[in-house]
């Protein structure tokens, strides 16, 4: 398996409590350098005549107000450093949710994150109108097992109102040492009031991918996030679970549903395991290295066996160019709800070895050249969420064969029994999923009636 893409891609991102994640690999080869009034920058780094006549000197007679005033007025004394970093931080933050300045602590964070441990609350937030937002819990983290939601939203965080933050403060104020607690007020949508949640902080490792056979020839492989093994270990749970399966699977379930994304690259290779050719995924942007193309290889790991991916509005980014991959070269149908629209693609550009920026640079844009920012993938099939309960027995309705009185016997076989336990719980557990299992049944029997 293998798949190609015209230019490495340096990075891309999204934000998870306390870091950001996505990290396809080392730094990049595009850097950024300050070369107003420096002298001694080499003349291919330095600003060109005609650069400088296009700055906004105006704008910058009214900074350099600002901060005089700020120097010589404000009621406590500022550093210098202290005033330009707040400057630059407001400079990126009002340019789109993900482009942010990372200092050092935050670059380091960076690189930790898709190791796939770190501390925190488990949680993928994101601003909205000055609150912070849930895309999605991690699955078995400290956030999941206290019942946040995708959509909800973080007013208070040990009763601090959020409200005026910037989200790298909130992410701050929700970082700690494992085993300390938190308190979040929450608004969940309706008319339902807020609410408050006590987590306690953990070190959070995510094995990013789960699998397990629904039922015979039937699997079902979980990804919570895609990190940077993520691939191979999409590739590890099929083959484990075709050797539970007799060598082979009739059907599959992806799971991606509460999934906020991650490193590309593993995006791309889970893609291209299903893929026998074309495109995966393209990106376009304002310079030349942004504008990429992912090809996949001839190998389908499943032998053209009918996929069901599972999607909701927690899934963003990576899971969306999954989804839309899959969904555009008609190799899967797509169930569950609209995804969250993450579409826009972050470049890490460092400053020196210890700060840099995260510069929103490019767009995805599915095979088809659907774009995914603020529009999310359809499903194919919509299921919403609910909850199964069976109906009460209700007297003569539920007369079967086998309440009349001396009805003919029938031995069943055992596994029959225990299969129809198996579904029921799995309804019960998860209605979507069972959903999903239906599907793949339905097209296992329309494949061997059509070729017998």
């Amino acid at each position: 398996m293998m798949y190609a893409m015209t230019r490495r891609l340096p990075f891309a991102s999204t934000l998870i409590l306390g870091l950001c994640l996505a990290w396809p690999g080392a730094p990049g080869d595009r850097a950024f350098a300050e070369t107003i009034d420096n002298p001694d920058i080499p003349e291919t780094m330095a600003t060109t005549a005609e650069t400088a006549s296009e700055l906004p000197l105006g704008d910058l007679r009214t900074f350099a107000e600002v901060f005089g005033r700020i120097k010589e007025e404000y009621v406590e004394g500022v550093q210098d450093e202290l005033l330009l970093e707040g400057a630059i931080r407001g400079m990126l933050a009002g340019l789109d949710p993900h482009s942010a300045y990372l200092d050092n602590e935050e670059f380091q964070d960076l690189q930790v994150g898709t190791r796939g441990e770190f501390g925190g609350l488990g949680i993928e937030v994101g601003m909205e109108d000055g609150f912070v937002k849930v895309i999605a819990p991690i699955d078995d983290t400290p956030a999941q097992r206290a019942g946040l939601q995708t959509g909800d939203t973080i007013v208070r965080i040990d009763q601090k109102p959020v409200k005026g933050m910037s989200l790298n403060d909130a992410v701050t104020l929700m970082r700690g040492e494992p085993g300390t607690v938190i308190e979040l007020t929450i608004m969940r949508s309706g008319d339902e009031p807020p609410f408050d949640v006590t987590l306690e902080r953990a070190v959070i490792q995510v094995a990013s991918v789960r699998s397990r056979t629904l039922a015979p020839g039937f699997g079902y492989i979980r990804v919570s996030h895609f990190q940077s093994r993520t691939t191979e270990d999409v590739l590890a749970a099929v083959d484990t679970l075709k050797g539970e399966n007799d060598g082979t699977l009739k059907g599959l379930v992806l799971d991606l549903r509460n999934n906020p994304g991650g490193v590309l690259n593993s995006a791309v290779g889970v893609s291209d395991a299903f893929l026998t050719g074309g495109l995966i995924v393209y990106t376009e942007g304002r310079q030349e290295d942004s504008k990429l193309q992912f090809q996949a290889g001839p190998d389908d790991i499943l032998s053209g066996a009918p996929i069901v991916v599972l999607v909701n509005g927690g899934s963003a980014s990576a899971s969306e160019i999954v989804a839309g991959a899959l969904q555009d070269h008609k190799r899967a149908i797509v169930m569950g709800n609209q995804t969250f629209g993450k579409g826009s693609v972050q470049t890490i550009v460092p400053i020196d070895d210890t700060t840099a920026l995260k510069l929103t640079t490019a767009r995805y844009f599915t095979p088809s050249g659907r774009s995914i920012q603020a529009q999310g993938i359809t499903p194919d099939i919509e299921l919403e969420r609910g909850e199964f309960k069976p109906l009460e027995a209700s007297g003569v309705q539920d007369l079967k064969e086998s309440d009349l009185a001396r009805h003919l016997e029938e031995n069943a076989p055992e596994d029959a029994s225990e299969e129809s336990a198996a579904k029921s719980s799995l309804v019960a557990e998860d209605f979507q999923l069972a959903e999903a299992l239906n599907v793949l049944r339905g097209l296992n029997i329309l494949g061997r009636i059509g070729n017998p």
